[in-house]
């Protein structure tokens, strides 16, 4: 009788925590919470920073045509706001870069699907992906300037060149992720093919996918970046890369610097409002993430 009584006490004790588990709820952020956790900390990290570059400045550690002061910098950049050339020259490669990118999401999503299911294709272009993948993406802007001229043909190849490997090789890492079991629970309700991949393997292999897209991501930016240094034409219009070189050219350290944290600042921003807030939809929709 006790061991009865002890078993209907565990069982009803299961059930209570399993209507506790059903019974969590998800709850916005109070703007306080975000502003103290998110916004705060780098914003602190900014100013710790610009400080520490001033104290330098001050120091005088190096010459002051080397290690401009941030009132320089900005100056620069304050210039070029009342020229009407900043967001010009931000928006230059900040659309070429994303629309490379896009390229590349459309090449290499079907190429990663073909190499992580079919066995022959992965024994034959699996090490020469990876091999593209470790490829400094600087070395395809001479051989895409002779090809292709100086054009915007030559970014878009040299970005395709640097990001399809990494957003195939992404794919390719989800899948093998991918428990065996979904695979053959797809196969008993009739997913296989075309429709096996759409409704069972893509969203299986989506971390892994995600994290190969900001990689690719990247490497489009970084590769953007080495194209425009190196094909310097004034049909090309002035993009964030050649306005670094320019100011190499100019020996215009605060250009030179202001390019710099431009190019930065992009790649933070684009992480910040496009990657970010899929990773955190991606984490909730597999319950890894309690608060949104």
């Amino acid at each position: 009788m006790a061991s009865t009584e002890t078993k209907a006490d565990d069982l009803a004790g299961l059930e209570a925590g399993l209507d506790a588990l059903d019974a969590v709820q998800v709850r916005r952020t109070p703007l306080r919470e975000v502003l103290l956790g998110k916004v705060l900390p780098p914003a602190v990290a900014v100013v710790l920073v610009v400080l520490v570059w001033q104290l330098l400045v001050w120091a005088k550690v190096t010459d002051d045509y080397k290690l401009p002061p941030p009132s320089a910098v900005w100056d620069s950049a304050k210039d070029m706001w009342l020229r009407g050339t900043l967001l010009e020259v931000i928006w230059t490669s900040v659309s070429r870069g994303l629309l490379g990118f896009l390229m590349a999401v459309v090449i290499g999503t079907p190429l990663g699907l073909l190499v992580a299911r079919v066995k022959v294709v992965r024994a034959a272009i699996g090490p020469i992906l990876s091999g593209l993948q470790s490829l400094p993406s600087v070395a395809w802007v001479a051989p895409a300037i002779i090809w292709l001229g100086l054009d915007d043909r030559t970014m878009y190849a040299v970005i395709l060149l640097g990001a399809v490997p990494s957003v195939a090789n992404g794919l390719v890492s989800g899948v093998d992720q991918v428990p065996p079991l979904f695979l053959r629970a797809g196969r008993t309700i009739g997913a296989t093919g075309l429709r096996g991949t759409w409704h069972i393997v893509l969203p299986a292999a989506l971390p892994g996918y995600l994290a190969g897209l900001k990689q690719g991501w990247a490497f489009s930016w970084r590769s953007l970046m080495a194209a425009e240094i190196i094909a310097s034409s004034p049909d090309l219009g002035l993009g964030l890369g050649q306005f670094l070189e320019n100011g190499r050219n100019n020996f215009d350290m605060p250009g030179i610097f202001l390019a710099i944290l431009l190019i930065l600042f992009v790649g933070i921003a684009i992480d910040l409002l496009i990657f970010s807030p899929l990773e955190r939809r991606v984490l909730r929709s597999r319950g890894l993430l309690v608060k949104s």
